[in-house]
């Protein structure tokens, strides 16, 4: 889920963990979602975007959100403070038009614009900023998804309602990167448990973002309107549906007959052959994601209470470096992206440049099962007259690894690794779930396949593997992702968190992959491109981001689905399929493009087997 954006040292009382790397298949479409009493409306209404998703939303409440698709959703429900231009992301102007410092770096002042309204006729103003964040700074489960950008506020006031001030405990690099959706005070001050309020009961949702959520049914659909008082202007098609596909294939299929125009997270094999057929244009863009083996560490609380019950075995880093030593990364990114990855090493992809890391020659782990053998033999685990790998209680050494049941990716990963691993004479378990959260977050796994979308700014991704988000006791839910609490890394965050120096900054966060990679609790294995198609037929232009060759579902801002303009109907077509005009990346002269997000970091509340932002 995502990125929310990443990274932070947030309250204890945070979120779910976060998912494996998911795939959330997208379509969309110019049809109305059959089934629903507004199909007929929609014939009347005109184009329809429909998005087809196969991952569930976890909240429609921006305080407990952590998944991809909710999160995503609230970028077009919602205005933030500041936005990422879709060009380069560069931070431009949200829902503040313009920010300033003091000389300390500790008192933030934003100028909060004139034009934004909420969808119920109200002005926003700068005291429903205040309020929501001196709501996740006072109550812990409105802190669960967002509330790492706030544990260093020390006050948030609003003196008029045209300006925001906040004061800091000690200066904060992300203050231009605050992802964190802003809402209507007088909607939400009504709220009593935010724990349990996931804002899904009455419509239409109140917001002031490009689109007013308006219908929701669980894992059938998420129906959203044109915001027509939007301040950078309506989005351009009639309505925008997300539905939900549970099968990816079927989105497929849906997209080859035209009854859907996007499907995002294809497998290789889907985009080969969606690449020859007409009015099918496949993209395929460096991505925003790393996909990984997560080991469980000893999931504990804060209040150092251990739970769950991951392998003890994986609690010696031998174990762990001679798994990772016998994963053939160059293999997988053949044989399973087939191609269309990147080889990983670092825990944030090469896209994001500045703070792209590798590891040196002498610290790589490179493919070599043979040093892995003799790395677990001469840590004691020998192996039996039947080839099988004993652990230190003369038991067979079996573990079992958390797959996402959607994941194609996670199958075939899991099968290799059961390949190589058996040769060591360690036995795996596949244990594909719908949603891999539940045992996640209580600690119920050994090895898990993980994944999260890493914003433009990396704290978000960077702060869920400190001390600070495991859950206060075992009872309670955190933000951490996989339970890895290491002081070394913290300094290091704390350190980068202050730095408003570019160039010690981003030294500060490849110290910080570094360490991690040398923990040895993940090993990333890939970078996967974005691998999307659209029919040309039904989107006359859209915006990629970045624009030069980037993505379209699952961005660091709304500009693909606020910037889509419907294709013109072909003469004597009633509607289904237009002019081949093919997909603009960027926006044309009418469409102003000033800003753009991801985790998330795509980042929030935990939920580890899905996308997360």
């Amino acid at each position: 889920m995502v990125t929310k954006a990443p990274p932070r040292s947030a309250p204890a009382a945070h979120r779910a963990l976060r998912l494996l790397l998911a795939s959330a298949v997208t379509a969309v479409s110019l049809v109305a979602v059959p089934g629903t009493a507004a199909a007929e409306d929609d014939k009347a209404a005109g184009n329809t975007l429909t998005v087809a998703v196969s991952q569930s939303i976890d909240s429609l409440s921006p305080f407990l959100a952590q998944k991809l698709t909710s999160t995503s959703i609230h970028r077009l429900a919602y205005e933030y403070l500041t936005n990422y231009d879709a060009k380069d992301a560069r931070p431009v102007p949200g829902l503040a038009t313009a920010w300033t410092s003091s000389p300390d770096k500790l008192t933030w002042t934003y100028t909060i614009r004139e034009d934004s309204n909420w969808s119920d006729g109200k002005q926003a103003t700068a005291e429903d900023a205040a309020w929501t964040f001196n709501k996740m700074m006072t109550d812990p489960d409105a802190a669960t998804a967002n509330g790492s950008f706030t544990a260093n506020f020390a006050e948030v006031t609003a003196p008029d309602p045209r300006t925001l001030v906040i004061r800091l405990k000690k200066p904060q690099a992300t203050m231009t990167a605050l992802d964190v959706p802003i809402v209507p005070k007088h909607v939400w001050e009504k709220v009593g448990d935010f724990s349990k309020f996931n804002n899904d009961k009455q419509f239409p949702i109140v917001g002031n973002g490009p689109f007013v959520i308006t219908d929701y049914k669980v894992d059938q659909y998420i129906r959203l309107k044109p915001n027509k008082t939007f301040w950078r202007g309506a989005p351009k098609f009639d309505e925008l549906v997300f539905k939900y596909y549970k099968d990816g294939d079927a989105a497929v299929a849906a997209l080859q007959k035209g009854e859907v125009s996007f499907v995002p997270n294809l497998t290789p094999a889907q985009a080969a052959a969606l690449g020859t057929q007409k009015n099918i244009k496949v993209n395929d863009a460096p991505g925003r994601r790393f996909y990984a083996l997560a080991t469980n560490p000893g999931a504990k609380a804060q209040d150092g209470k251990g739970f769950g019950n991951g392998h003890k075995a994986l609690l010696d880093p031998a174990v762990r470096k001679a798994l990772f030593l016998s994963v053939d990364r160059a293999t997988l990114v053949d044989k399973v992206f087939q191609g269309h990855a990147v080889e990983g090493e670092g825990y944030i992809p090469p896209r994001f440049g500045s703070y792209f890391w590798k590891p040196q020659d002498a610290q790589k782990r490179t493919y070599d099962p043979v040093q892995a053998d003799k790395l677990l033999t001469s840590a004691g685990y020998r192996k039996n007259a039947e080839g099988k790998r004993l652990g230190k209680d003369g038991r067979p050494l079996d573990l079992r690894i958390l797959c996402h049941a959607t994941d194609p990716n996670d199958k075939a990963v899991g099968k290799y690794l059961q390949e190589w691993w058996g040769e060591l004479g360690i036995g795996l378990k596949v244990e594909c779930l719908d949603s891999v959260s539940d045992p996640w977050v209580k600690g119920d796994y050994d090895l898990a396949f993980d994944g999260w979308s890493v914003n433009p700014d990396p704290d978000y991704v960077l702060s869920i593997h400190t001390c600070g988000t495991l859950p206060e006791t075992p009872k309670d839910s955190g933000a951490t992702d996989n339970f890895i609490c290491d002081k070394e890394f913290d300094d290091l965050y704390a350190q980068q968190s202050v730095e408003y120096d570019a160039a010690k900054r981003a030294d500060l966060v490849k110290r910080m992959q570094s360490r991690l990679y040398d923990t040895g609790y993940m090993n990333i294995m890939a970078y996967p491109n974005a691998l999307e198609a659209y029919r040309t037929d039904q989107i006359a232009s859209i915006t990629t981001m970045p624009e030069a060759a980037g993505n379209l579902w699952g961005q660091d801002g709304y500009w693909s689905w606020w910037s889509a303009v419907p294709a013109a109907p072909a003469s004597g077509d009633s509607g289904g399929g237009g002019s081949s005009t093919g997909v603009i990346v960027g926006i044309g002269a009418a469409v102003v493009v000033v800003a753009g997000l991801g985790i998330l970091l795509g980042l929030r509340r935990r939920s580890t087997a899905d996308d997360r932002e």
